[in-house]
């Protein structure tokens, strides 16, 4: 079995990988959030840059998702990763951000499946590296993805990942796991499952529906439970004290990055970590009242002294 983790933006980039990985041990894969390619004939910017550095991902299975609709900059990017020693590249259509979405972007790109078709043909033929796809079922309408599947198995992807939910749904209500299940019965290449896996209990119930299934990426679950690859594997639930060192190397990391931003830049993780926490909302208004770092870091010993 596969575990990775899946790319979300401002969360889960190179510093929050390194971090989780020296306190937890690494997963077998990891996604960058999504870079947009830079164009033909550029470098990728340094921010970009700082995420596909392997000095930044040395030692883990990292593969560079991109957000694009270009096939040319598609192409010029995995040439890019392939001279950095990426072994594959993944394209993003599954981000629902609706300003991603209208661009065309995205989920927004399953709305034009002549354009993705031709897309897709092109740079499966061009690009250096082997091309995977991160999906959702269609936009409006899980019905969509009776010809949205029908063309990924025309094409040679390296993967499938599979989130089945629809881009209007966001993050609620419950995947449509059946649609998963047609997609491993279906396509000529190897899929993954994505979406909702929030505990070893909900792993047994995806591999009991579908025990054709060979790589699950989490993402949500790892930030609310950064223990969740070890417990699906029959490891120890999360102790604070883990989860205190985490947020410590984690914190440190951001700071020695960006200064007094990493205090926002935590918040985003708080608003998943607190669910480690028997009272969730009581995390949280400790936290979300902190703007400076002194007082950030003490709402932080409060929550560990307080409320673990």
């Amino acid at each position: 079995m596969i575990l990775s983790l899946a790319p979300m933006e401002g969360i889960t980039g190179h510093v929050f990988r390194w971090a989780h990985a020296d306190c937890f041990s690494a997963l077998d894969r990891y996604y960058t959030p999504f870079l947009a390619p830079p164009r033909v004939g550029k470098p990728f910017t340094n921010k970009g840059l700082r995420e596909v550095d392997p000095a930044s991902n040395e030692g883990l299975n990292v593969v560079p998702q991109l957000l694009t609709r270009s096939a040319d900059e598609f192409v010029w990017a995995a040439r890019l990763l392939a001279d950095m020693g990426y072994a594959e590249v993944n394209l993003n259509l599954g981000c629902p951000s609706g300003t991603v979405v209208s661009k065309g972007k995205g989920s927004g790109f399953l709305r034009d499946l002549d354009g993705l078709e031709a897309f897709l043909a092109d740079v499966c033929e061009r690009s250096p590296l082997p091309v995977s796809v991160k999906t959702r079922l269609g936009l409006e309408s899980p019905d969509e993805y009776e010809r949205i599947l029908e063309l990924y198995c025309r094409m040679p992807l390296a993967e499938l990942i599979v989130h089945p939910r629809v881009q209007r749904d966001g993050y609620d209500g419950k995947p449509r796991r059946e649609f998963y299940g047609e997609t491993l019965e279906r396509v000529p290449f190897p899929v993954a499952y994505n979406g909702d896996v929030f505990s070893s209990e909900d792993m047994g119930e995806l591999l009991a529906a579908y025990p054709g299934t060979r790589h699950v990426m989490l993402g949500r679950g790892v930030l609310m439970n950064p223990t969740l690859p070890r417990e699906i594997a029959g490891g120890a639930p999360l102790a604070m004290e883990e989860l205190s060192r985490f947020h410590d190397d984690l914190y440190a990391a951001y700071v020695a990055e960006m200064g007094g931003n990493a205090v926002f830049r935590m918040k985003e993780w708080w608003s998943y970590a607190k669910h480690s926490f028997a009272d969730p909302a009581a995390v949280w208004r400790l936290i979300r009242k902190a703007k400076k770092a002194g007082d950030y870091e003490a709402a932080v010993v409060r929550v560990f002294r307080e409320l673990a």
